[in-house]
């Protein structure tokens, strides 16, 4: 039985790839090997994000070469598909496969291994020729929660993004096809799926007929094909009054929102072509709050962005600081070459950046602290996980407002939701709590 071994880089829509590519490579007859010689196949699924990444991703290739000699080396995602010249540049690898070809993966790797090495590559289409490519089948993956992709490419081309040129136009999983992985994900005994793409808030609208990820959403609450959906991120001129009101109680959306803000400065937003401002930005911020106060609400900062001034930083800082945000994800800006912004004048200096960067994730950690107070010695739904923690060997759970909750005991309900309440957290903000029985 031949072995293959995948190493991901980058975001959770490759890591779902990547799943998907795996799970179709076992069904072909295939066996998940290590990192090690005897391993026939590598499969290094790449990241674009920054030019870090793609650096990293070309160190991976290399090292998988040097510590693997006779292995068939195949390279994909998103730093193949912008910068396959640079793969190329890498002696012994066999395959580039392009990002339209990934989910062929499986099929490729078994009418053609063993034979002369070959390259392949497609580029990224953009317009109505283009159409979503998905597995045949649920991505079920090693979590207790699993991912389904509905979306993928972006057609908004904001002026420091790679994206759009790795993964081409914005397209969408046909319904029939979400609802097919949906119910294969239930029976399989999955709780909670976690909806994800690029830019998920974009759904059905290359459909002929159009349609929108509300009347999805709407349709998945009706038919309760698995016991709840999140959303993994939404933009936020996406976010409406019907997608609001299907995150409260009894619906099927969890009250947890991942909103991408990037910055808090208007003159900002439109040079990296963001398509809201801070005004439209605090209303929906104030709006889900006002109507479902339990909510988990995320957002991502992009800081240092060319000719970000102290008062561009600071207005970012106090928009952030006086809204009832959960958490942050904090960005240092990363000049990425193919993207108009690589050749913007008046960049920051990296050290005004990383001071910046540091004074926000403390402002995180504030945020994290006010919404775990807010949470204490309520009742919540959570998910328990199926692997205790590493460091503490305790279960842990994942609540429908996104608080992971450690628990005292539930060695009998792993991959079950039930009522929980958290009792305490820690200085490190680690919550402690109890199952109800």
């Amino acid at each position: 039985m031949k072995k293959f071994y995948i190493q991901t880089l980058g975001c959770k829509v490759n890591q779902y790839e990547s799943d998907g590519i795996a799970t179709s490579l076992e069904e072909q007859g295939w066996k998940k090997g290590a990192k090690n010689k005897d391993t026939d196949v590598f499969i290094i699924n790449t990241c674009a994000v920054t030019s870090k990444a793609s650096m990293q991703s070309r160190q991976a290739i290399r090292k998988i070469l040097r510590e693997n000699p006779e292995a068939k080396i195949i390279v994909t995602g998103c730093h193949a598909q912008t910068e396959p010249d640079q793969i190329k540049k890498i002696d012994r690898i066999d395959q580039i496969i392009c990002h339209k070809d990934k989910i062929k993966i499986a099929n490729h790797i078994t009418s053609n291994c063993g034979n002369k090495p070959d390259l392949l590559f497609k580029k990224t289409d953009h317009g109505n020729s283009n159409s979503f490519s998905g597995f045949d089948h649920a991505v079920k993956g090693k979590m207790t929660r699993a991912y389904l992709k509905i979306q993928d490419g972006c057609d908004a081309f904001c002026t420091y993004c790679i994206v759009p040129y790795a993964r081409g136009s914005s397209v969408s999983m046909p319904e029939k096809q979400v609802f097919q992985h949906l119910n294969e994900l239930k029976d399989s005994g999955f709780k909670e799926v976690i909806i994800t793409g690029i830019h998920t808030g974009m759904y059905g609208l290359d459909f002929k007929k159009k349609s929108s990820l509300l009347h999805l959403l709407e349709k998945i609450n009706d038919k309760k094909p698995v016991y709840r959906v999140r959303l993994s991120s939404i933009e936020p001129g996406e976010i409406n009054d019907g997608i609001i009101n299907l995150a409260k109680k009894d619906n099927i959306l969890c009250d947890h929102f991942h909103i991408p803000l990037q910055s808090g400065d208007n003159d900002i937003l439109k040079k990296m072509r963001r398509p809201y401002n801070v005004e439209l930005f605090e209303d929906i911020i104030h709006k889900i709050h006002d109507k479902i106060p339990s909510a988990g609400i995320g957002i991502d900062t992009l800081i240092g962005f060319p000719s970000e001034s102290q008062k561009q930083f600071e207005n970012t800082y106090e928009l952030i600081k006086r809204l009832p945000i959960s958490y942050l994800h904090v960005f240092p800006f990363s000049a990425r070459k193919g993207t108009p912004a690589y050749n913007f004048d008046n960049k920051v200096d990296p050290v005004i950046i990383k001071n910046r960067c540091a004074k926000m994730r403390e402002l995180d950690k504030a945020k994290r602290k006010i919404f775990i107070a807010d949470n204490l010695n309520k009742k919540l739904e959570g998910l328990v996980q199926h692997k205790s923690d590493s460091k503490t060997g305790m279960l842990k759970a994942v609540t429908s407002n996104y608080l992971t909750v450690f628990l005292k005991k539930g060695n009998d309900h792993r991959g079950k939701i039930l009522d929980l309440i958290p009792e305490q957290c820690d200085k490190d903000l680690n919550i402690i709590g109890k199952i109800l029985n």
